[in-house]
């Protein structure tokens, strides 16, 4: 669960280059061990009431919220887990019932291990399905599970700037964080290491650039750009693959990177209200391609 790091791969399409911070620090802390388990909670109960939104997404169950934080929060945490890797830890989501799971890249590259931990607090293994390094994401996959609850994935060309959204993960190992802010800004350039030995790691933080500037070490030249989704919502060190939910419970990006309090290379004193996440409409570009081992 290398969460901050990549294997390099054609570009799928041309970006422009910006500088982001690892959204492995950003994913949230997985924990290990342990057999496959239905995780906790179903997405919302009973039949939708005024003031009460109904979605169903193209994977992933009906999702019901009244529209608040904590009915989206309470919908979409049972489809958030941790992810640690022994030498990164991040977030995940899960997507199917019988354990697919999407990540960042750099959360899992190069791990020999992988661990998830569920909503509920139980754990199991998994395993790498496939990996796209272009857009630092990766599938993973929990084997003999078959009653997880999927997360459903919604259209991230529809959202606009200042929709609220919620971001849910494990940042610093706490577990199923939820925080809350708006759309700051779309098609933001973000470059990441493509490569990284994890042993070059430092506090699970991942090199990236964003604007010009470069945090948590250097990026080296073998890096890819993606145009991501951009937040205010708190994103720290562990939310890395975690989930970024519209008020529908729709997952609508993937946290992959975030730029720290510190103005220097380690920018890693927490956040700073600059957060990027990729968009799902473009996970759902490559998920076939995942599924199929890329």
């Amino acid at each position: 669960m290398s969460e901050y790091s990549t294997y390099p791969q054609e570009p799928r399409k041309a970006r422009k280059p910006v500088a982001l911070l690892a959204a492995v620090a950003i994913a949230a802390a997985a924990v290990g061990g342990g057999t496959a388990t239905l995780v906790g909670q179903a997405w919302g109960g009973g039949a939708p009431g005024s003031g009460t939104s109904a979605v169903a997404g193209a994977t992933g169950t009906n999702v019901s919220t009244g529209g608040t934080v904590a009915d989206v929060a309470k919908a979409v945490s049972p489809s958030v887990v941790e992810v640690k890797t022994g030498s990164a830890t991040g977030s995940g989501v899960v997507i199917s019932k019988d354990g697919e799971i999407l990540t960042n890249n750099h959360v899992v590259a190069g791990a020999s291990q992988i661990q998830v931990r569920f909503s509920d607090g139980k754990t199991a293994n998994a395993a790498i399905v496939g990996t796209d390094a272009d857009l630092d994401m990766a599938l993973i996959k929990v084997a003999g599970a078959g009653d997880l609850t999927p997360a459903t994935l919604g259209d991230s060309d529809s959202v606009q700037v200042g929709d609220q959204v919620v971001a849910i993960g494990s940042p610093e190992g706490l577990t199923g964080s939820v925080t809350s802010g708006i759309v700051s800004a779309k098609d933001r350039d973000v470059t990441v290491k493509k490569e990284q030995d994890p042993r070059e790691r430092r506090n699970d933080r991942w090199p990236f650039e964003f604007g010009g500037g470069q945090y948590n070490g250097e990026v080296g030249s073998q890096t890819t750009t993606y145009q991501a989704i951009q937040t205010d919502a708190s994103l720290n060190p562990g939310n890395s693959g975690g989930a970024l939910v519209n008020m529908k419970g729709e997952v609508i990006g993937i946290n992959s990177a975030m730029v720290g309090s510190s103005s220097g290379p380690q920018g890693d004193a927490g956040s700073v209200g600059l957060g990027f996440a990729i968009p799902v409409n473009d996970v759902r570009g490559i998920l076939d391609d995942l599924r199929a081992g890329g």
